[in-house]
């Protein structure tokens, strides 16, 4: 497996001793983060630094954010790091506010009429996860 500082170098990105916390950090979890839970894994840093490092991450393909209809941006890791050419669902439980990625579940290519032009697609399935129901 690849190391991430070798991941972070492959994407442009500095693999600074904060970069690579995140990056490990959001590895290791299951669901998506909001940054607010991301600041408070990381109390002791800079909120401009974190939400820099998120936006860098998602600039250079190695985050997605979700809109999962909270209101609240979530961000997780690029399972293979594809970007936007691996789009997939998303699922959001009712009950504990988790959003998780269904990598395996692709979205199709929306084929639109002339002159439209997609810059962004979001599918998120709403109800409760294995954990809720």
């Amino acid at each position: 497996m690849e190391d991430i500082s070798s991941i972070l170098k492959k994407h442009d990105i500095r693999p600074t001793a904060m970069r690579l916390l995140i990056y490990q950090f959001l590895k290791d979890k299951d669901v998506a983060l909001a940054l607010n839970d991301i600041e408070i894994a990381f109390d002791n840093s800079e909120r401009t630094t974190l939400y820099r490092t998120i936006k860098t991450f998602e600039k250079n393909g190695i985050v997605h954010q979700i809109d999962d209809g909270t209101g609240v941006m979530k961000y997780a890791l690029d399972e293979e790091n594809a970007g936007k050419a691996a789009l997939h669902l998303h699922f959001h439980c009712n009950r504990c506010n988790e959003t998780v990625c269904l990598t395996d579940h692709k979205i199709p290519h929306i084929n639109l009429p002339a002159g439209y032009r997609a810059e962004d697609m979001n599918l998120v399935l709403k109800g409760l996860c294995d954990k809720c129901t």
